[in-house]
């Protein structure tokens, strides 16, 4: 198998397969924390592959222990939310305008942004231990992308579940919801091995055009919808006082105190 390998400050690429396969892995270090330079070599790193032709899928991965433990609660406050939310959703659009089957490995925690980072994925593949939660409710926010990207993925009963009550799921539970597509020992060998087995062998063109369509829907309500919440959060959410006791708490490692306002 070829193999190349390039090492960024805050994540991993390897063209695998001759080219036909990408591993794109978060390295940004304990719970690789999804702030705005990572977001920046991701955007970077999915620019870079849309010369790759030849490719016929993506799988994100990472290294430690966990996926990612969201986005960095200290851009969450209000001189810096913006400028945060606005790569990430740009991030997501790219993703998918790339039009290559997306397959996430996961392994231990997957939560927040890394959550709606995972959800952009065609295939979720799990280790047993891993959990996954949107818990941006719980700091008195609320999770933009989740809100677009979970309830055509879970359905609208399990997607108010996990964006109202903010708690964690395991695995297998995610699985029966269908957030999880597969629960495998070694998430990242069980992904590998699918996409050689389902993808690798196909045309690189017809695959883009079969990812294209199946998205199509779904990107056009990702589209027109991250504007619409990315005013919500911030000329509305933002303006209330209990968003902003919720971040500061957090950071604090203290109790919010809720007002209602």
């Amino acid at each position: 198998m070829a193999q190349e390998t390039t090492a960024w400050e805050s994540i991993e690429i390897e063209l695998l397969s001759q080219g036909r396969l990408a591993r794109l892995s978060l390295a940004g270090g304990r719970g690789n924390v999804i702030d705005s330079a990572m977001t920046r070599e991701l955007r970077a790193a999915t620019a870079n592959l849309v010369g790759e032709t030849s490719l016929r899928a993506i799988l994100l991965d990472h290294t430690g222990d966990d996926f990612s433990y969201g986005a960095s609660v200290e851009e969450h406050r209000p001189e810096q939310v913006a400028p945060m939310l606005a790569g990430l959703h740009a991030l997501a659009v790219e993703l998918w305008e790339l039009e290559v089957p997306l397959l996430v490995c996961v392994r231990g925690r997957c939560l927040g942004g890394g959550l709606e980072l995972a959800a952009l994925g065609d295939r979720i593949f799990a280790a047993p231990g891993a959990t996954f939660a949107q818990p941006e409710v719980v700091l008195g926010v609320f999770a933009p992308l989740g809100s677009l990207l979970l309830e055509p993925l879970v359905g609208a009963v399990h997607a108010a579940d996990l964006l109202l009550s903010g708690r964690a799921v395991d695995a297998a539970e995610a699985r029966t919801m269908g957030l999880v597509a597969e629960v495998a020992d070694d998430p990242r060998q069980a992904a590998q091995a699918w996409a050689e087995a389902h993808l690798a062998p196909r045309s690189a063109s017809s695959l883009r055009h079969a990812t294209g369509a199946l998205r199509r829907e779904r990107r056009r309500r990702l589209e027109a919808g991250l504007a619409d919440l990315e005013h919500r959060y911030l000329d509305e959410l933002m303006e209330t006082r209990d968003a902003v006791e919720g971040i500061e708490a957090f950071l604090a490692k203290r109790p919010a105190v809720w007002e209602d306002r």
